[in-house]
């Protein structure tokens, strides 16, 4: 059996979070420690598999199979391709950030930096994972760490509601999208859950087109795809700040690879017959999220539905089956997914320090936290897609492949970038610009080394796949080439 470094990404935040949990009550800083170490050095695999793979050769690479139930076609079967790898680094780069600015947590340290690690291993598993099962299992696996989570050290006036609401809206997009998996694998008759094999099945028109929605719908709900989507901006308020991060920088992008890489992959022909639904609703994400946050006077809730909207640009270019969609919406994974984790940081650190997320009641912040104030303003410029940060380089592609797609649906997302202009600029104007109220003034202070080592970290990320796109889009365009040859070379 050949090892894989997957394996051991995947398995080192399992094992740190059960070593947390063994250790002694009275420990006040181990448990932050060992999940500081062990997110970091998870971080640093994730770059050292980046770097070191073969974008020439794509494909799966870095792959490991070994038989679990072979009765039932079940194996533990790990790889990356140029799709997932740019998503096992985001849980990279977002899973170690979430740990650095969480230094402060009092509360169950244990229980807190277990939780976090349970929720890193099982997001590697599901980008790493080529057997359907054990695809699913991760899938499964984050649900009661993300419910314990909000539901202990979330927002006290919202977090059981939030907890609830967002763990039943998962739990229904799972139980749909597991009826749509055993369909399909018991219709390949091959008794395999083994993806590549399955990809191989040829399932009839007829099939595809029932069972489709079953499955990309079912796992979209964790994508944020509406009308499924309130239990995000919900689940985000409601959550504390690291758990924020990976909600909407990684668990979001979750739910959205599983829809990509089971429904789209092994069902096209079904994918064709509903893309034209998909990009419907996923124009009304963009729309809709962008308004609703306009509107918003909490500023948590802004970068929640903001997370809403951005993530309809990623089932928009998945519906549209071409080059150009599939890249941007690949390349918008991995912006997103830095660009939310900046935002919830930041709101979390203001919220440590004014105990209070009413924008009316903010205001002159950069006076008292200028590296903040920066950090948020990288952050909206790439929310709005400005040249030279990563949400450009992301969206464009995408409309372009909207408009050979679908042209109308393309005029019309547009309109979510100039309301997100709108809402970003307002609130930087409200939050940071101005005169600081008299509740506040003199008494806040500046974000300390970590949190700054944190912004620094995720703002130069967004820069730098702004100014150096081919950091990226070479590896995600070879992941893009298997799922056109699997749409039948399109």
């Amino acid at each position: 059996m050949q090892f894989s470094v997957l394996t051991f990404i995947i398995g080192l935040p399992l094992l740190t979070g059960i070593a947390i949990l063994l250790l002694p009550k009275s420990e006040k800083k181990l448990p932050c420690m060992f999940a500081l170490i062990s997110s970091a050095v998870t971080l640093l695999l994730t770059v050292w598999v980046y770097v070191r793979y073969d974008i020439s050769a794509g494909g799966y690479q870095f792959v490991q199979k070994m038989d679990w139930l072979p009765a039932l076609g079940i194996s533990y079967h790990v790889g990356v391709d140029g799709i997932s790898l740019p998503l096992v680094l985001l849980a990279g780069v977002v899973v170690a950030c979430g740990v650095a600015i969480s230094w402060n947590i009092i509360e169950r340290q244990r229980e807190f930096f277990s939780y976090l690690m349970f929720l890193a291993a099982s997001v590697f598993g599901v980008f790493c994972s080529l057997d359907l099962f054990m695809l699913f299992f991760f899938f499964e696996l984050a649900v009661f760490p993300k419910y314990l989570m909000i539901l202990i050290w979330g927002s006290p006036k919202t977090r059981e509601y939030g907890a609830m609401k967002l763990t039943l809206y998962l739990f229904l997009g799972s139980v749909v999208a597991l009826v749509g998996v055993l369909a399909m694998v018991f219709a390949s008759g091959a008794n395999t859950f083994n993806l590549l094999e399955l990809e191989k099945a040829g399932f009839n028109p007829e099939f595809q087109r029932l069972w489709f929605p079953f499955i990309f719908f079912g796992f979209a709900v964790l994508g944020g795809i509406f009308p499924f989507h309130s239990w995000a901006p919900d689940g985000h308020v409601a959550a504390p700040t690291a758990v924020s991060m990976l909600l909407a920088g990684v668990e979001m992008k979750v739910g959205a690879f599983a829809a990509l890489r089971v429904g789209i992959m092994l069902l096209p022909d079904g994918a064709r017959s509903w893309a034209l639904f998909i990009l419907t609703l996923g124009t009304v994400n963009v729309v809709y999220g962008a308004l609703i946050a306009l509107v918003q006077t909490d500023f948590k809730y802004v970068i929640g539905f903001s997370s809403v909207s951005h993530m309809g640009l990623v089932m928009i270019g998945f519906a549209t089956l071409n080059r150009e969609g599939l890249l941007g919406a690949g390349l918008q994974m991995f912006s997103h997914g830095v660009m939310t984790a900046l935002f919830f940081a930041i709101v979390g650190m203001v919220y440590d320090r004014t105990h209070t997320r009413d924008i009316g009641q903010l205001g002159g912040l950069i006076h008292v936290m200028p590296l903040a104030a920066i950090g948020f303003i990288v952050a909206g410029l790439v929310s709005m897609g400005m040249p030279g940060f990563s949400g450009f380089v992301a969206e464009f592609p995408i409309f372009m492949g909207t408009w050979k797609t679908a042209p109308l649906v393309a005029v019309v997302a547009v309109l979510g970038i100039i309301v997100t202009a709108a809402y970003i600029l307002l609130v930087v104007r409200r939050v940071f610009f101005g005169n600081m109220s008299e509740g506040t003034a003199g008494q806040i202070g500046d974000v300390g080394r970590l949190d700054k080592i944190t912004v620094v970290f995720l703002s130069l990320i967004m820069i730098a796949i702004g100014l150096f796109p081919s950091l990226m889009v070479p590896m995600i365009d070879s992941g893009v080439d298997r799922i056109l040859l699997l749409l039948g070379g399109r």
